[in-house]
């Protein structure tokens, strides 16, 4: 099973257009969408994805809890490094769950679980980097360059994916005249989960999206991910501009 996030994905399209009418207080709007959503799963990743959403728009705590537990049981199943990112905020959400049900020794040992799985990523890759640079392998990349995001602004840390697409993506919208390019990289230092992203959407880091403060080496170069249509670049690009979300640096 290939489970790598795709925001392709009928379900994960299903949420993300939930996530759009919450946002617009469509809330029930919102709830039927979810549910949608948790009827075309097929698989264990798409059942994670859709429960946690339809947890988060229980009414009562005991339905929330029912929801989220789902959605922890569907990311063991596949324990993957695609889901690990999301077990401290699943195991965070179910604590709370049971402490407002007074039922501190469930909450108690769901709030160990969560900080238990915190810390840096266990991510093994392999790693990209997308843009638009022509570089060789041994380069370096390195923080400081201006966000493809906003432009006047300067970054501390150099970002990087496990997800060829995700690169892709980036190298699409990246700055510049030259052709796209997608680097296999190998990091230099530590590195964090992308605080843009991680729990801002989805449950954790669903996208596998790291950030350093240590350069990026490169050692290969990818030439197969999913390419860009001339109608999905413009989109992008609306969406972006019309962003007014702060980057977190």
């Amino acid at each position: 099973m290939n489970i790598r996030f795709d925001p392709n994905n009928v379900v994960i399209k299903l949420c993300m257009s939930g996530m759009n009418l919450e946002d617009g207080g469509n809330i029930e709007d919102a709830a039927t969408m979810f549910h949608k959503a948790w009827h075309e799963s097929t698989d264990d990743y798409e059942r994670f994805i859709a429960a946690y959403f339809l947890a988060r728009r229980q009414k009562n705590t005991a339905d929330k809890l029912k929801w989220m537990e789902t959605s922890l049981q569907c990311a063991l199943n596949i324990n993957d490094d695609n889901v690990k990112s999301a077990y401290p905020t699943l195991y965070l959400n179910i604590a709370e769950c049971y402490a407002e049900l007074c039922d501190s020794d469930n909450a108690k040992r769901n709030y160990e679980l969560s900080n238990s799985y915190r810390g840096a990523p266990s991510d093994e890759g392999p790693f990209y980097h997308g843009t638009k640079a022509d570089m060789q392998v041994g380069d370096l990349l390195t923080p400081g360059g201006n966000s493809n995001y906003k432009p006047e602004l300067k970054m501390n840390h150099i970002y990087f994916t496990a997800n060829a697409n995700g690169a892709g993506l980036a190298a699409a919208l990246a700055k510049g005249e030259g052709r796209e390019r997608v680097y296999i990289i190998e990091p230099t230092g530590e590195f964090e989960n992308d605080p843009n992203v991680t729990d801002k959407k989805f449950p954790g880091n669903l996208t596998r999206s790291y950030r350093s403060q240590e350069p990026l080496r490169i050692i290969g170069e990818e030439t197969e991910w999913v390419k860009l249509t001339t109608a999905e670049r413009s989109e992008w690009r609306e969406n972006l501009a019309k962003n007014k979300g702060e980057i977190i640096n």
